[in-house]
């Protein structure tokens, strides 16, 4: 080629591959990064077990004894985790839930449990709701014809909260969809000096087909379906507007549950509030990629760590999941 000729230039100029050509490069300009510290860990802790006891439909989740459960804590503090998420689970139920406020009940004895194993090492939070508690399964207390009565639930709301505080916990999660939840649950903690107790309100909660194995997990009395008071997956804009009136409210973080058939609301409600959003990937969405891998129609790793980024990806800064512990490692070992 003749000096000063420059050469032709035959290919595109512009080439975004470059820039994926290795692992190096794909971390550095990676848009959207999961840590462990964004993920909490939901756990589930059963009254009279000796042993934990495998969820069928959930593989490699448990619900767990007391004992158990310090040692997934003390893990799950090891690990870096956000925080878990406690579930109780009665050997008795009655039709106003009283377990759930009792003292000596199991969700409260589990909170103090986990607070004395970790400490602030890790955020414990608690399931503030009546559902696990109640004979007929539903998030409240019923009127004589079958109707779950909001005040009323509120009423006992309050007073679950006052029970987790006492209890030691850090955060409360009010997941019932009462109207008026949040307002009652902070009233409630301020005036009895918990000012520092902060609330994640299940602010966009829908009444969906993959909650299935939850129930299992739970050991779900429900008679019926909750979409009186859960909200219609056809909407977008009501969740939107819920987690504005949690806000208002007092909440501290609000979530949308589920995750992955929701991630347009993820985004929306992120876009629209000023607090954190947390995105609850729930155990249909986790047991459909356990159930795919076991068949070896997916790749299992990848695939859980594709899933949290795409949570991560639509807005969420915090993502409930039952792979917070294995997700961390597998982080941490990239």
């Amino acid at each position: 080629m003749a000096e000063g000729v420059v050469p032709e230039v035959t290919g595109p100029l512009v080439r975004p591959r470059r820039l994926r050509r290795t692992p190096g490069l794909r971390r550095m300009v990676a848009e959207t990064v999961v840590t462990p510290a964004q993920l909490i860990l939901p756990v589930f802790v059963r009254e009279g077990i000796g042993e934990p006891v495998p969820i069928a439909s959930m593989p490699g989740v448990v619900q767990h004894t007391r004992d158990s459960l310090r040692k997934a804590a003390a893990e799950a503090a090891d690990l870096g985790l956000g925080g878990v998420m406690l579930f109780g689970i009665p050997e008795r139920k009655d039709a106003t839930g009283s377990g759930a406020i009792d003292p000596g009940g199991i969700l409260n004895l589990a909170i103090a449990d986990v607070v004395g194993e970790v400490g602030d090492a890790l955020t414990v939070m608690s399931d503030l709701c009546l559902d696990e508690f109640t004979d007929h399964g539903h998030c409240g207390v019923l009127t004589p014809d079958g109707r779950v009565d909001n005040d009323r639930t509120l009423e006992l709301y309050a007073e679950m909260a006052r029970a987790h505080a006492d209890a030691g916990v850090d955060m409360v999660g009010p997941s019932g969809m009462m109207d008026g939840q949040v307002r009652v649950v902070r009233d409630a903690l301020d005036a009895e000096g918990h000012t520092d107790i902060s609330i994640l309100a299940y602010s966009a909660k829908y009444a969906s087909a993959f909650f299935g194995p939850f129930r299992e997990a739970v050991a779900s009395s429900l008679e019926g379906d909750r979409r009186t008071y859960q909200q219609d997956y056809a909407n977008a804009t009501e969740g939107v507007r819920e987690a504005l009136l949690d806000v208002e409210q007092g909440a501290d973080l609000v979530m949308v549950k589920p995750a992955l058939g929701y991630l347009d609301v993820v985004r929306r409600v992120r876009d629209a509030v000023d607090v954190p959003v947390a995105a609850y990937n729930v155990s249909g969405e986790y047991a459909m990629v356990e159930a795919a891998a076991a068949q070896g129609w997916i790749d299992r790793e990848p695939a859980i760590l594709e899933t949290l980024t795409s949570i991560r990806r639509a807005g969420a800064d915090v993502v409930l999941t039952y792979w917070a512990a294995e997700a961390a490692s597998l982080l941490t070992s990239r």
